[in-house]
C-alpha cells in the first residue's frame, strides 16, 4: 500500500540523509516548472535546459544546507535565479536598480488579463521586451503565482523593489495590450490581480 505523498521539505530532508529517490521526485515536481521560468528568461532552448539540470546539481549539492521547516519551493527558484544571473553576468550583462519608496507608497500592481489567441502573442511579444529583471518578477508573480514576499527571498531585493520592477513590467503589458485593442476600443486586462501577495 502506497502511504502518503511527501512534501517538498520532507523529500529534500530524506535526500540529504541519503534516500536518492527523494531528488527524483522532486526531479518529477519541479523540472518541467524550472525550466518553463527558465525559457521565459533566457536567450536559448539550450540555456533553459542547461539551467535546469544546474540548478538541481546545486540542490545535489547544497543538500545538507537545506533547514528542515524551511519551504523548499522558494529555496529551489532562489537557485535558479542565482544560476540565472551568473549567466547573465557572463554575458556583461547590468542589472537594473531598483527604486525603493516609503511604507504605504507602493505602486499598486495588478497583471493585466490576457484573452485568447492573439493576445497571448502580444503578451509574450511584450514580456520578451522587458528587461530581464521586470520579466522575471513578472513571470514569477502573474504566471507562476509566487507572492512578492517569496519573490524578494528568490531574488535578492526588498518586497518594495519586487513591486516596482512588477509594476513597471505590468504597465509596459498594459498599454501593449490597450495599442493593440485601441481601434476596437476595449481596455484589455485592467483587472486587479494578487496586489497583497
Amino acid at each position: 500500500m502506497v502511504g502518503p505523498m511527501r512534501t517538498d521539505e520532507e523529500l529534500m530532508v530524506a535526500y540529504a540523509a541519503g534516500e536518492e529517490a527523494a531528488l527524483r521526485e522532486l526531479w518529477e515536481r519541479y523540472a518541467g516548472l524550472v525550466l518553463r521560468v527558465a525559457r521565459r528568461n533566457l536567450p536559448t532552448e539550450d540555456d533553459a535546459r542547461d539551467l535546469v539540470q544546474q540548478t538541481f546539481l546545486h540542490v545535489h549539492r547544497a543538500r545538507r544546507d537545506f533547514r528542515p521547516g524551511a519551504p523548499f519551493r522558494p529555496w529551489l527558484f532562489t537557485i535558479a535565479l542565482n544560476l540565472r544571473r551568473e549567466h547573465y553576468r557572463r554575458r556583461a550583462r547590468k542589472p537594473e536598480s531598483p527604486l525603493d519608496f516609503a511604507p504605504g507608497q507602493e505602486p499598486s500592481v495588478a497583471p493585466p488579463d490576457p484573452a485568447a489567441g492573439d493576445t497571448r502573442d502580444r503578451v509574450r511579444r511584450a514580456l520578451d521586451n522587458l528587461p530581464p529583471a521586470q520579466r522575471e518578477v513578472i513571470v514569477l508573480h502573474w504566471f507562476e503565482g509566487f507572492s512578492f514576499k517569496e519573490i524578494a527571498v528568490m531574488v535578492g531585493a526588498r518586497v518594495s523593489a519586487v513591486k516596482t520592477r512588477a509594476h513597471r513590467g505590468y504597465n509596459v503589458l498594459r498599454k501593449a495590450l490597450a495599442d493593440f485593442d485601441g481601434n476596437r476600443g476595449r481596455v484589455t486586462g485592467i483587472q486587479h490581480g494578487r496586489q497583497g501577495s
